[in-house]
């Protein structure tokens, strides 16, 4: 047995080579899906890149102060992700702080501006009856340049036609021109051409059966409210709808393609924004409707809609339509011909494809079980993250010089592979952050460029015990072949377990903590792993190479291998034993 074992550890000494090309192979394939896939640099994050950390306070409803928990906490994280990644902006962070506050920070970049005015808009989603409404205070602002947006950027649901009912993808008939509002259908139809005039906006008292059962007192208070409520008043909407119930009638307001705030009555909601299953805005080539909302609504909330709409179809205008509300906002208003029973709904008119995704969005992800408040925004310049990179860069230089001054000043020649090992640990690093950004939206942060930093001297540790076990092995009498190869099963162990440790530490770390300090987790881990890998396929190999080299072989002085600077004991020699006498018996 011991005969072919040895064959076996002489054909991997001879075949180093092979170890090597493998990692060039490695390098060169991800440097090249690098470049050919345009990520040619790691994703920043907000500390880094610049942009916007926002901190939410969950505020208790009247009478439901235990409905801020762990698991509605919870929920309304991930309903803010899906919101904000809705938009593109894979790089944002969502997490809670403490019992009360979830901070969300995104990062400058595309589409991060309009994830900031979505991820603001944080009270429950709600399709309410619309009793009254009219133009408020008569000012205008002006139109967005597409004829469809606001400047808020959200679709007015206000126009001049009534499209006829019909299904989703069907096409429409000629509309007629008299009132204005959009038109609900099974595939719910809607024309996002701005109001007219402000007088074409209807008004209506609020019928009885519409104000769910509301005594007198309170319908004359609310109209009251009504009649004195200014829409263009920044302090005045933010006020409007503050702790009604979702049972109660309530104030609203809402904005138009011209820019016109209108104001509105609205009775108790119908339809919770948990009822609607999906939504996504579609480009219509079928009809020419050009871009549209399609919903699907739950088996509970296709009920509610088509009870909802049966009802408003009896009534006139403006009483047979009904508001999307979010956070006291009215985004759409459309109204109702006939019962809607399909449990599916288009919203079609003048959209473009942003105001679609945006209404989309909306109605996707729009249903927080919580109501939030803004507690502060704060933004970080590029500037200062630039600043931020800068300093982390410098300190990483630095460390990186102390680390290579002490490998020339004690190891010499050896510090070539060690030099060389550092290198290309730190391309493997480079070219898979850059590929790690586009494909699981990792973002380099500040304490991950410190994790990279802590994982030179990681590195850095493992060539240590490498060599120095191949220079005990030295200082036994041994020459340097031999010694690399004894050497290497013992700092084998050595490093794998101590890569371990670090390992095992970075992964609980990720897993109990968010935020940034994932990322330090995260850049630890990966950095460990690719240490295993450098020593492995690139440092050993290297050294066993270096070994039949003159230089290395006869132990320069400038080697690190001197056999007489490191007090080597004289050549060891095999003594034989003398043969034992035969036994006289057998002979």
């Amino acid at each position: 047995m011991a005969t072919p074992k040895k064959g076996r550890n002489a054909s991997a000494q001879s075949k180093p080579g092979r170890s090597l090309a493998l990692i060039l192979i490695a390098l060169v394939a991800l440097a090249g899906g690098m470049f050919a896939s345009g990520h040619t640099k790691p994703r920043l994050g907000i500390d880094l890149a610049g942009g916007t950390s926002i901190t939410l306070q969950a505020v208790p409803e009247a009478g439901n102060e235990a409905a801020i928990n762990k698991t509605n906490m919870d929920t309304a994280v991930s309903i803010m992700e899906r919101r904000v990644n809705g938009l593109g902006v894979s790089e944002s962070e969502v997490q809670t702080q403490g019992n009360k506050n979830i901070i969300v920070n995104i990062p400058k970049g595309t589409n991060s501006e309009q994830a900031r005015k979505q991820v603001g808009t944080t009270a429950k989603l709600y399709f309410r009856p619309v009793l009254t409404t009219e133009v408020s205070g008569g000012k205008t602002a002006s139109p967005s340049p597409s004829g469809t947006g606001s400047p808020s950027d959200k679709p007015s649901g206000k126009a001049t036609d009534k499209p006829e009912a019909t299904e989703k993808n069907s096409a429409s008939p000629s509309a007629s021109p008299t009132t204005q509002g959009r038109a609900v259908t099974d595939a719910l139809k809607a024309d996002a051409t701005p109001s007219a005039s402000a007088p074409d906006k209807a008004k209506a008292s609020p019928s009885p059966s519409a104000t769910g059962g509301a005594s007198g007192d309170d319908q004359s208070k609310l109209q009251a409210q009504y009649a004195a409520l200014d829409c263009t008043n920044e302090k005045t909407r933010a006020k409007v709808g503050d702790g009604v119930k979702s049972s109660d009638l309530t104030l609203a307001c809402g904005q138009n393609s011209q820019g016109q705030w209108q104001k509105y009555i609205l009775g108790p909601a119908a339809v919770d924004g948990t009822d609607v299953d999906k939504a996504q805005a579609t480009l219509n080539t079928q009809t020419g409707a050009g871009w549209t909302v399609q919903m699907d609504f739950t088996d509970g909330g296709a009920k509610k809609f088509a009870d909802i709409t049966g009802k408003l179809a009896k009534n006139q205008s403006p009483q047979n339509q009904f508001a999307i509300v979010l956070d006291g906002d009215v985004v759409s208003d459309p109204y109702v011909r006939q019962a809607l029973t399909g449990g599916n709904a288009e919203i079609s008119g003048n959209f473009n494809q942003q105001s679609a995704q945006d209404l989309s969005n909306m109605l996707s992800y729009g249903a927080l079980p919580l109501t939030f408040k803004e507690d502060s925004v704060s933004t970080v310049t590029a500037a200062l993250g630039g600043d931020q990179l800068k300093a982390g860069l410098i300190a990483g230089a630095i460390g990186l010089a102390l680390v290579v001054i002490y490998l020339l000043a004690y190891y010499r020649g050896l510090s070539f592979i060690a030099i060389l090992s550092l290198l290309v640990s730190a391309a493997l690093t480079y070219t898979l952050m850059a590929l790690l950004g586009p494909a699981i939206g990792f973002a380099l942060n500040l304490p991950a460029v410190c994790g990279a930093i802590v994982a030179i001297g990681i590195t850095a540790d493992s060539f240590i015990v490498y060599f120095e076990r191949v220079r005990d092995e030295i200082r036994e009498g041994r020459s340097l072949r031999p010694a690399v190869e004894r050497a290497w099963p013992r700092a084998r162990r050595t490093i794998l377990v101590s890569d371990f440790v670090s390992f095992l530490a970075a992964a609980v770390l990720f897993i109990v903590t968010v935020g940034k300090v994932q990322g330090f987790a995260f850049t630890l881990g990966l950095t460990t792993l690719l240490d295993v890998v450098v020593v492995f396929l690139f440092t050993k190999p290297l050294l066993t190479l270096m070994a039949r080299r003159p230089f290395f072989a006869n132990g320069h002085k400038w080697s690190g291998l001197d056999p007489k600077s490191l007090g080597a004991q004289p050549p060891l020699r095999r003594t034989r034993r003398p043969a034992a006498p035969a036994d006289p018996k057998e002979a």
